[in-house]
């Protein structure tokens, strides 16, 4: 068997810390940003670390163990 790929669409778009922990961006952020207040668009531009619940199918999809 072959080895799996990594999914490249997903590590474009996440990083992993030297922890091992994933960092995604915050969605909401592409348009309608008028309504949106400074406060939320302030938040919005952080990075957030993937849920728990999220953690194991994304380490999959990456290869990541």
């Amino acid at each position: 068997m072959p080895k799996m790929k990594s999914k490249r669409a997903l590590l474009k778009r996440i990083k992993i810390t030297g922890t091992g922990k994933v960092r995604r961006h915050h969605a909401y952020v592409g348009h309608l940003m008028r309504h949106k207040s400074t406060k939320q668009k302030r938040h919005l531009m952080k990075q957030t670390s993937v849920s728990k619940s999220d953690l194991k199918r994304v380490k999959y999809l990456i290869q990541e163990n």
